[in-house]
């Protein structure tokens, strides 16, 4: 565990010293989100019922912006080499990265998301699922991302490779992020929605991380 928060600390640190990268993630998802309530119009129901599927959509698409980078730069200056022989399991050095993408990407778009369902006239309660929604789901495409950015890791064409090898993963963790809020506007209990979602953290968590591994050992053989 020492080894892991060191490792998620030397990450943020790096990330903050680059913080145009983590701007353009939030201004990107913003920026999205919001030109789908201007270009719809003002009509409040309209723009209720297509709330949740905007912000989600936005949202994954911000992720899966910052993901190319998360073992690029590491692999560039030969710092991927030495953590993956260090005494640290390679599991624990790709666990601390997956964690560190998320408290850098999918934490802030959670906490985000519900000034941007303003726009879209969502009530109190659908806000709140919203942001539960989004915090259950965000670790799921760090989870799966990495696995994704692993395989392309030096790749010629990596961003587009990595968009047509994960999007197929999110659409389930789409339709049931965006499902839940939707249930809780047509008066519908969403538990199943963010249950599911919460088996989909679970199996990522167990398959994500060792999928990286193994992705990392053949990229860098």
């Amino acid at each position: 565990m020492a080894g892991f928060a060191l490792l998620v600390r030397r990450d943020l640190r790096l990330a903050l010293r680059r913080r145009g990268d983590i701007v353009n993630v939030l201004v990107f998802f913003v920026i999205v989100a919001s030109l789908f309530a201007l270009g719809v119009g003002p009509e409040p129901n309209q723009l209720r019922a297509m709330a949740a599927g905007v912000v989600w959509v936005a949202a994954l698409l911000a992720a899966m912006l910052s993901l190319p980078r998360l073992f690029a730069a590491d692999l560039a200056d030969g710092t991927l080499e030495q953590l993956l022989v260090s005494p640290q399991p390679v599991l624990v050095v790709v666990a601390a990265k997956i964690a560190a993408h998320w408290l850098l990407t999918g934490l802030p778009l959670a906490l985000v998301a519900p000034l941007i369902g303003l726009q879209y006239h969502l009530p109190a309660n659908a806000l709140g699922l919203l942001l539960v929604s989004l915090l259950i789901g965000t670790p799921v495409l760090s989870l799966l991302g990495a696995a994704g950015a692993a395989l392309v890791l030096g790749a010629r064409g990596a961003g587009v490779l990595l968009g047509l090898l994960l999007l197929p993963l999110y659409v389930p963790v789409l339709v049931f992020g965006a499902g839940a809020v939707t249930a809780a506007l047509a008066g519908i209990d969403p538990g199943a929605h963010l249950s599911l979602l919460g088996a989909f953290l679970a199996v990522s968590s167990l398959v994500g991380p060792w999928a990286a591994c193994a992705a990392l050992r053949v990229a860098l053989d």
